[in-house]
């Protein structure tokens, strides 16, 4: 339990260890930061002279400063939930993506991306695991749920880098990449941001149809030629061809885009998926259950603040408690806000989503 001595001044963790390498330096973060500068391309964000935080920090001495976002994140309650959180189906099956694994795989085809055109790595990762921390329970019909009660609306990234992740203390650039990451929102500041907002499209629309043809919802065999004559129709090959396109286009053309055939293979499978899986009958039953339920809930605590575990000193339903009453429900994962709904509100788990409904 202790580990291996041999008397000498290092306690090894198997009995037979015998691997060695150069003694030396520390690599710190001065020395990471060193070979940034002599390895990203022109035009890749460079950590060194980044790092301004809402809250003035001192540098780390081992990490850069896009290191510690992306460890920050990591170990975040934020990025936690998102295991208990919708992508596609409410409460998945053991194979289906949930909210997490989404993240996960978007920072894989981001850093592919990153790593192809000599973007910042870290960086990207660090913006693509935190991009979907704002996401409410039951996936985006949670922003239908949540518009009504603020001013400037319920946009699951702003509300993410602003609200979920605030306490972080997060570098603007990093915050920026996850405010902006979806293509309705302005462009992000940074190549990384860029590459972020085409991985995410990228991965939801290669996983989402691997997972809706898992289940029985779709068959490969019906994507339109236009997806398959580029791309295929497996995961694998979409993933690869879209991927290599951003990096070709990236290095050729000096900007992170695609090229036509491909852009089109790609806005067509993400057509097929809203006609197919998203906005089938199934899916619109299901996002109105999560509104009915959320709305319920928000409505509920707006008026009894008292049940907020950080209530503001501000009367029931005025604007600052209704704000109060979304933040809490936002970070709920699905299982927690339909238990608390049938717990404090006495609902009916027959006007749940149908996954909850069989699971009860």
């Amino acid at each position: 339990m202790a580990g291996h001595a041999d008397g000498g001044a290092v306690v090894r963790a198997h009995a037979d260890s015998c691997r060695s390498f150069d003694t030396g330096d520390v690599i710190g973060r001065e020395a990471r930061e060193a070979l940034e500068r002599a390895t990203l391309r022109p035009g890749a964000t460079l950590s060194q002279g980044a790092g301004d935080r809402a809250r003035e920090e001192e540098p780390d001495p081992e990490r850069t400063c896009f290191e510690r976002d992306r460890d920050r994140i990591v170990h975040s309650a934020s990025f936690r939930r998102l295991a208990g959180k919708t992508q596609v189906v409410v409460y998945p099956t053991d194979h289906q993506r949930t909210r997490l694994t989404h993240a996960l795989e978007v920072s894989q085809v981001a850093t592919s991306i990153a790593r192809g055109v000599g973007a910042n790595v870290v960086l990207t990762e660090a913006m693509a695991l935190g991009h979907d921390c704002g996401h409410g329970p039951g996936g985006h019909a949670s922003e239908d749920a949540f518009d009504p009660y603020l001013p400037e609306g319920y946009d699951h990234g702003p509300w993410g880098a602003d609200v979920a992740l605030a306490d972080l203390n997060l570098c603007s650039q990093t915050l920026d990449g996850i405010r902006n990451h979806s293509w309705s929102r302005p462009a992000p500041a940074t190549i990384e941001g860029e590459i972020v907002s085409w991985a995410d499209r990228i991965a939801y629309c290669a996983h989402d149809l691997e997972d809706a043809v898992h289940a029985g919802i779709v068959a490969a065999g019906q994507l339109p030629t236009v997806v398959t004559d580029v791309c295929g129709d497996d995961r694998r090959n979409q993933i690869r061809t879209f991927v290599r396109a951003v990096v070709r286009t990236a290095v050729e053309q000096g900007e992170i885009a695609m090229g036509p055939d491909e852009a089109a293979a790609l806005a067509g499978l993400r057509s097929f998926n809203y006609e197919r899986i998203y906005t089938r009958p199934e899916s619109v039953a299901q996002a109105r259950a999560v509104v009915d339920v959320l709305r319920a809930l928000v409505e509920h605590y707006a008026h009894h603040p008292g049940k907020l575990p950080s209530a503001p000193d501000a009367p029931a339903d005025s604007p600052e408690v209704v704000r109060a009453a979304v933040t809490w429900i936002g970070g709920m994962t699905d299982r927690y806000a339909f238990d608390t709904a049938v717990r404090e509100l006495q609902w009916d788990p027959g006007r749940l989503p149908k996954a909850i409904r069989e699971l009860s």
